[in-house]
């Protein structure tokens, strides 16, 4: 194996044997395979679509499948065989209802196109093109359209959907393998995946809250209830409908973790009674916060670490996610879920064991933030807010990661943290205050939401009469770790934001040249010590 997508690669080099993230290296060598099928079917159903012939099953398909590459989200190596042989049945199928001549003669195909499951071991992955600098730029690439992918398919969930998007990942999966793409047109692609990253975070959200209303501030419980409970983690707002409704009368509790939390902000998630509040904190201290729990859990999506022994037998993957041993919850072909077996094993399950207590606030989406917009311009034309500094991104459990909890609390106290993501867990807990009524740190939601941080200060700019958002007085400190976060990255970066502090280290697919070109033309940065990464954010203009 080797994989270097995430922020965690060893060495900040790339894991070799088996990942830091504790996929196998058998599990990775069929991730790539799989990545490759995709290519394939991609070049057949961008054929096909010039003849109006590609089916709505196969954009599932891709979804589904890329979104199983992504970290920390499928590690059973079964699973992972079978969406591959599953891909070439698909590739096949669409290949033979091209019309004739529609293609070339078997022997001037591209690789992508004839690979078989007999030779697929023998393809090259992305990162063994041997031009340093597009072998980073087809890396960026990839990893962009996993993370456009990913918030496509928690669109595409709720019923919301965009051509555009899916033929955009199709070409980009592709152009991957084309030698004749250069560098300057791969930057093309890398910026154009950016601007189809804001348009799908823009379709995220509209599913999101017009199937589940605006998010409203609210007080989210971090205690426990004394009855059984369900803890339910990831990002798949549908899945935790099915289980509230599932569960109701029932007397067991429902609670949330991790990437889950914003999702008690919502006011059809509200009208439930069995709805208990948030356990835990971020996805990395699963191990140990799942053994206090007591209770089933239920993985939706992203991100899975490798389960301990004493709570494997109560960790329940559905959809996209898979670890070998768990017990899977596959949809029905209506959509629908059966959570039967959590519900059984909740009932004879003790209550949660407290972590913590008190509560949170979260629910600063885009439209609770700008219903008090006039607010928030008059604290800074007063002067009592001198700046916003966007701390969203990933968490991770690194120990260098304190870094940003350092740097909140050093943060004046005249400046407000804009947050969105797992991020927000080294900081959201800590006792900020506020200004003027204003919480010194609003949450957004989840990485996704990164969108409504994007609005906020759009609206923000208009309101100061700014043609550019540069302008105003918000600075950007970023934290990544997986491939949604590089998929916001780019759409920030499409929307002409500069001045980004990144860490807490560089992608280690980005070459030198890349680096260059990244901060030639949009002064990306990396973070380096709290004092002097604050000299910097504070006096930007």
């Amino acid at each position: 194996m080797f994989c270097n997508q995430c922020q965690e690669a060893l060495n900040v080099k790339g894991c070799t044997k088996n990942g830091v993230c504790g996929k196998k290296g058998e599990a990775a060598d069929f991730q790539d395979r799989l990545l490759y099928v995709l290519k394939s079917i991609s070049f057949f159903d961008l054929k096909a679509r010039e003849y109006g012939l590609n089916e709505e099953a196969t954009v599932r398909f891709v979804l589904d499948g890329f979104f199983v590459t992504l970290t920390n989200t499928n590690f059973d190596k079964k699973a992972i065989e079978s969406y591959i042989k599953k891909g070439f049945e698909i590739r096949d199928s669409i290949k033979a209802k091209l019309p004739p001549g529609t293609l070339p003669s078997e022997k001037d195909l591209p690789a992508v196109a004839t690979v078989t499951q007999e030779n697929i071991e023998s393809m090259d992955a992305v990162h063994s093109t041997q031009d340093e600098d597009i072998r980073s730029l087809r890396e960026l690439l990839t990893y962009g359209l996993k993370g456009l992918a990913a918030y496509a398919h928690h669109a595409y969930i709720l019923g919301y959907k965009d051509e555009a998007i899916y033929e955009f990942i199709e070409k980009g999966l592709v152009s991957t393998t084309d030698d004749s793409i250069g560098m300057d047109a791969l930057i093309g692609l890398v910026m154009e995946c950016g601007q189809k990253g804001v348009s799908v975070l823009a379709l995220l959200d509209k599913a999101n809250t017009e199937t589940y209303g605006n998010p409203e501030p609210t007080a989210v419980n971090i205690g426990v209830r004394n009855r059984p409970g369900i803890l339910i983690s990831g990002h798949d707002l549908r899945d935790l409908e099915q289980l509230l409704e599932q569960t109701k009368g029932t007397g067991i509790d429902v609670y949330t973790h991790g990437e889950m939390l914003p999702a008690n902000s919502y006011p059809v998630f509200k009208k439930y009674d069995n709805f208990a509040g948030n356990y835990g904190n971020a996805w990395w201290k699963q191990n140990e916060e799942f053994e206090k729990f007591n209770g089933p859990i239920l993985m939706t999506t992203n991100c899975i670490i490798p389960p301990r022994e004493s709570y494997k037998n109560r960790i329940y993957t559905t959809g996209i996610v898979g670890f070998e041993g768990l017990t899977h919850i596959y949809e029905n072909e209506d959509g629908t879920k059966d959570f039967t077996p959590l519900i059984e094993q909740a009932k004879a399950s003790k209550p949660p064991e407290p972590i913590e207590s008190g509560t949170i606030t979260a629910g600063f989406a885009h439209e609770a933030a700008l219903s008090v917009a006039d607010k928030i311009i008059d604290a800074v034309k007063t002067g009592k807010i001198s700046r916003f500094m966007v701390m969203a991104g990933c968490d991770g459990r690194q120990k260098e990661r304190t870094y940003y909890t350092d740097f909140a609390k050093a943060l004046p106290k005249d400046t407000v943290i804009l947050t969105a993501g797992c991020a927000k867990y080294r900081y959201n807990k800590l006792d900020l205050g506020d200004i003027e009524g204003i919480p010194r740190v609003i949450d957004a939601g989840q990485c996704n939401d990164s969108y409504s941080l994007v609005v906020i200060a759009q609206k923000l700019a208009e309101a100061f009469g700014l043609e550019d958002i540069n302008d105003l007085p918000v600075s950007y400190n970023i934290a990544w770790y997986e491939q949604k976060a590089v998929l916001v990255l780019l759409a920030l970066l499409s929307l002409g934001v500069k001045n980004i502090t990144l860490g807490p280290t560089l992608p280690a697919f980005l070459s030198p040249n890349v680096v260059k070109v990244l901060v030639e033309n949009f002064s990306l940065r990396p973070n380096t010590t709290v004092e002097e990464d604050m000299k910097v954010l504070l006096k930007q203009a």
